[in-house]
């Protein structure tokens, strides 16, 4: 099954000539010349941007999630490809009505009756893991029901099998496939994913969630009704409120857009810095406004979360680029081992200046932070920056900010809305009380690693690291080679089958 579904995919990428990428791989032109000569029948007038949205829309609902994932990889991909990725939309057709039936039966005993007065078998929404009914439980309360779709864990398992074989293969003929870090992309996509197929896990999200906005003046997150919730159906308290991308339904509600740009721009950095986790997929389709003018989140698939180092390292970059200190951007880089540390400090530093400084004193309308994005990962690909697979999530949500804040408030300066609350934070952090946060923190830890620690070097010390590392490039040599050898034959076999298929018909 695994060789027809790859086969399936190579005819739909040659059919959308998505083969025109790989012309920028020298190992892969005579390849790709191959292609153009047998399909020279083929219509490519689209951009190629375009007809590789096409082709993710094609190929089924996972890859349109990884096309979503993937436009947030801007050091990946060029400007061009990542707007139209942008554009993927994840909505399918709904399952039918009596397999919805039977996953209620088999979950609650005594079906829909012994749990909903009422239950809506038309969905309101459909995407590629689950879809959400409306409905009423026997004590009058208004809930939203999701539904797993069935048999898509097998669906999933066998897409994401591909991805990560073709990111594997990417990884070691690409000249830059290291830095990039394709198969840590695919990874991070198979964990969000594998997240998503347990609703219990989602409820247990949202739980954490509504927790840390509990009271809160901004944000409202709905109950999670646990006694109703199975690893394939979660409920939850119904809310109601305005899509958040309507904006003139909220202007004629007297929403006040402004104020509403700002609050998201705080339950943003407070998720991020004070509670290190964070709502990773703040689309429109999943924020509410409430007529008192606080934000409504939902579903809770996709969270992201952050360690102590990734919060300091973040915010650290944060205020240096609000203060203009470039120069403190650089050394936080070095520091994190995120570039080598023989980089030269100011050719960095003026490179980050170059892209930075044109979008200070400016409205949110006039700052294309993918523009932005694009030109620092440029910069990162010159100095041999390594992207953080963990911060992938925060990028795409950053994005995501990006887009709703241009629709409720174009001339929301995010700089100054942001600025007092993250040097608060890192007061906090770096103070008296910050210091005796973290030896309470650290402590147990340093009293079980004292006594061992003669053992530990001692260990370290005996090795051979030199006779190891001249081994260890030889085997990396043999493997890319084979590798190589192995993809091209692959993808060669693949077209001769495709041509006679192709020719037949």
């Amino acid at each position: 099954m695994k060789f027809f579904r790859a086969l399936y995919i190579f005819g739909v990428a040659i059919q959308f000539g998505l083969d025109e990428f790989a012309s920028s791989t020298r190992s892969l032109r005579g390849l790709r010349l191959l292609v153009r000569t047998v399909f020279f029948k083929r219509n490519l007038t689209s951009p190629r941007g375009a007809r590789l949205r096409l082709a993710l829309q094609k190929l089924g609902p996972i890859f349109v999630k990884f096309g979503q994932v993937l436009s947030t990889r801007r050091d990946m991909i060029p400007l061009d490809i990542a707007d139209q990725l942008a554009l993927l939309q994840d909505r399918v057709e709904p399952f039918p009505s009596k397999r919805v039936s039977e996953i209620i039966d088999q979950s609650f005993a005594g079906g829909i009756p012994k749990v909903f007065r009422e239950f809506d078998l038309v969905p309101v929404a459909s995407a590629s893991v689950a879809q959400v009914h409306f409905g009423v439980l026997l004590d009058g309360r208004e809930v939203a029901v999701k539904v797993l779709r069935p048999n898509i864990t097998r669906v999933i398992n066998r897409d994401i099998a591909l991805l990560d074989w073709f990111a594997w293969v990417l990884a070691r003929i690409l000249p830059d496939g290291k830095r990039l870090k394709p198969r840590e992309v695919v990874s991070e996509f198979r964990r969000h994913l594998t997240d998503e197929l347990d609703l219990m896990r989602e409820a247990a999200n949202g739980s954490q969630l509504r927790r840390n906005f509990i009271g809160s003046s901004h944000l409202v997150v709905p109950e999670i009704y646990w006694d109703y919730c199975r690893t394939n159906v979660m409920v939850m308290e119904r809310m109601s409120g305005i899509p958040v991308g309507k904006i003139d339904e909220l202007r004629a509600n007297k929403i006040d857009l402004e104020k509403l740009a700002a609050s998201g721009v705080e339950i943003f950095f407070t998720q991020v810095f004070r509670d290190g986790y964070f709502h990773a997929d703040m689309h429109p389709g999943n924020i509410l406004v409430q007529h008192d003018g606080r934000y409504v989140a939902l579903d809770f698939g996709i969270m992201g979360a952050l360690t102590e180092v990734d919060k300091n390292y973040l915010a650290q970059n944060f205020l240096a680029f609000f203060r203009r200190d470039y120069r403190g951007v650089a050394v936080a880089h070095v520091d994190a081992g995120w570039v080598p540390k023989d980089t030269r400090i100011d050719d960095f530093e003026a490179t980050i200046r170059s892209i930075c400084e044109p979008i200070f004193d400016k409205p949110l309308k006039d700052i294309s932070f993918g523009r932005l994005l694009l030109n620092l990962f440029q910069a990162a690909r010159r100095f041999n920056v390594e992207i953080q697979p963990q911060l992938i999530m925060l990028q795409k949500t950053l994005l995501n900010i990006e887009g709703l804040g241009r629709e409720l408030d174009p001339n929301l300066d995010l700089w100054k809305t942001a600025k007092p609350y993250l040097e608060n934070w890192m007061k906090e952090q770096v103070g008296i009380q910050g210091l005796i946060k973290q030896l309470k923190k650290e402590g147990p830890l340093w009293t079980t690693i004292l006594p061992r620690l003669p053992r530990l070097i001692d260990n370290y010390l005996s090795k051979d690291p030199i006779g190891e590392h001249e081994a260890r490039k030889e085997q990396i040599k043999d493997l890319n080679r084979k590798v190589r050898i192995l993809g091209l034959t692959t993808a060669a076999l693949a077209l001769c089958v495709l041509a006679l298929a192709w020719f037949r018909l």
